[in-house]
């Protein structure tokens, strides 16, 4: 099953997320422990294009509770780094 993680950061959290990236980017190149795949994730960004305001992951894990785990592990979120974060469930119908 597909799911999406959208988190937005909170207000002020740019040099907390670029302090912690490097954590961040190493946690997620094993998700094996998590029993989950990252399909595609990256930084959500300002109207400028480039100014990372949040995150958001297309997943593929059996339920939900499989994002939940991968989740709380997040070096970002330890961080707290994010100000909402959802977890929703997502049918690809194209692409």
């Amino acid at each position: 099953m597909l799911f999406v993680l959208h988190a937005i950061d909170r207000p002020g959290a740019l040099p907390k997320r670029l302090a912690n990236y490097d954590a961040h980017k190493a946690f997620l190149s094993d998700t094996i422990p998590y029993d989950i795949k990252i399909v595609m994730s990256g930084p959500l960004t300002a109207d400028d294009g480039t100014t990372m305001i949040g995150s958001l992951f297309l997943i593929e894990a059996a339920d939900h509770a499989a994002v939940e785990r991968f989740h709380a592990a997040d070096p970002f979120r330890a961080a707290d780094i994010w100000e909402t974060v959802t977890i929703t469930g997502f049918i690809r119908r194209q692409g």
